[in-house]
C-alpha cells in the first residue's frame, strides 16, 4: 500500500478510489465514505472533491436510512432521506487501467495478513480465497483457526483490511477443536474452501495436499 499511496499522492486516495472500482453501482455520501476507510471528514472531503475534478466519480442523490436524534433523546432514529453523495464515472478514460492495478489485492501479501492477525490469538490456520486469489465463486475470502482466538479483535483486523482493499471480506474464524470436529464430518462450508481454488499462508495443522485447482 505504501507504493501506491505514494504514487497516487495518499493512502486515503488509494483507499477511496478501490471503494468506488468495487462499488461501482453504489452511491457512497463523504461520510459513508470516511467511515468505510477510516479517515476524517474533511481530509475525506477534499480527496473527493479531487476525484470529482478528475471525473473519476460524480455526483448522485439518492435515497439512504439516516440517524436522527430528537431534541432531549438520546437515541437515533433512522429515517429515510434524500442525501447527497457520489458514485463511479465509468466513463472515466483510465477506468480499465485502474482497475487493474488497484483491484489487485495480491499487493496485501499473506505475510502481512498473518501479522496482522497474529494479535487475535494463537494462530493455527489461515486460509485465503476468493476476492485474494480473483475467484468470485468462492464462499469465503479468508477462513482463519486457532486458540483462544478473540473475535472482536478479528472483526477489528478485516475492518482494517477492508477500509484498504475497498471491499467487504467474507471471513469466518474458528477455534482449532471446532474446526478439525467440521473437518471430520465433511462440514460443507469447510469443504467449499478447502476442496476448491485457495491459498494456505499460515499452517500449524499440517493439513494435507489437495487439489485446489477442480470445480
Amino acid at each position: 500500500m505504501d507504493i501506491l499511496g505514494k504514487l497516487f499522492g495518499s493512502e486515503n486516495k488509494v483507499k477511496m478510489m478501490r471503494l468506488f472500482l468495487f462499488n461501482s453501482d453504489t452511491p457512497f455520501s463523504a461520510e459513508a465514505v470516511a467511515d468505510r476507510i477510516k479517515a476524517g471528514l474533511f481530509s475525506t472531503r477534499q480527496e473527493l472533491a479531487t476525484l470529482r475534478q478528475m471525473k473519476f466519480v460524480k455526483q448522485k442523490s439518492f435515497v439512504a436510512r439516516v440517524a436522527v436524534r430528537k431534541k432531549g433523546k438520546e437515541s437515533a432514529k433512522l429515517i429515510k432521506r434524500k442525501v447527497s453523495g457520489f458514485i463511479l464515472d465509468t466513463s472515466f478514460p483510465y477506468l480499465k487501467e485502474l482497475q487493474r492495478l488497484l483491484l489487485d489485492v495480491s499487493l496485501l501479501k499473506g505475510e502481512e495478513i498473518t501479522k496482522r492477525l497474529s494479535s487475535a490469538g494463537r494462530l493455527k490456520l489461515v486460509i485465503i480465497a476468493g476476492l485474494f486469489i480473483q475467484d468470485s465463486e468462492s464462499r469465503l475470502d479468508i477462513l482463519v483457526v486457532g486458540d483462544h482466538l478473540k473475535k472482536g479483535v478479528v472483526e477489528n483486523k478485516m475492518k482494517a483490511i477492508e477500509s484498504e482493499i475497498g471491499k467487504e471480506l467474507r471471513y469466518t474464524a474458528f477455534e482449532t477443536g471446532e474446526f478439525n470436529y467440521r473437518l471430520g464430518l465433511y462440514d460443507k462450508l469447510v469443504r467449499d474452501v478447502l476442496d476448491y481454488p485457495h491459498q494456505i499462508i499460515f499452517d500449524r495443522l499440517g493439513l494435507p495436499p489437495l487439489d485446489t485447482g477442480r470445480r
